[in-house]
C-alpha cells in the first residue's frame, strides 16, 4: 500500500455522533481497489467506533504492470 496515500485518508473518515455501529457486522462496497487505503481507513474509523466485523467488496482492482494489447488480448 502507499504510504502517502495511506497517511493522506488516515483519520479522513469518521462516524457520526449518535450513529450507533456497537457490535455490528458491516460491508463496505467500493468500485474500485487501487491500494486498499481507504477501505483500510474507513474499517479502522467503524472499528474503533465499535463495529464488530468490517467486511470489504469491490467490483474491480486496479493491476499494476499489466498492459493491454490491441484486439483485446492481455499481455
Amino acid at each position: 500500500m502507499g504510504s502517502h496515500l495511506l497517511m493522506s485518508v488516515r483519520g479522513a473518515y469518521a462516524t457520526r455522533k449518535g450513529v450507533r455501529v456497537d457490535n455490528l457486522r458491516i460491508l463496505l462496497v467500493d468500485d474500485v481497489l487501487t491500494t486498499g487505503a481507504t477501505l483500510d481507513a474507513c474499517s479502522r474509523a467503524l472499528k474503533k467506533a465499535g463495529a464488530k466485523a468490517v467486511l470489504a467488496l469491490t467490483v474491480a482492482r486496479v493491476v499494476t504492470g499489466c498492459r493491454l494489447l490491441m484486439g483485446g488480448r492481455f499481455g
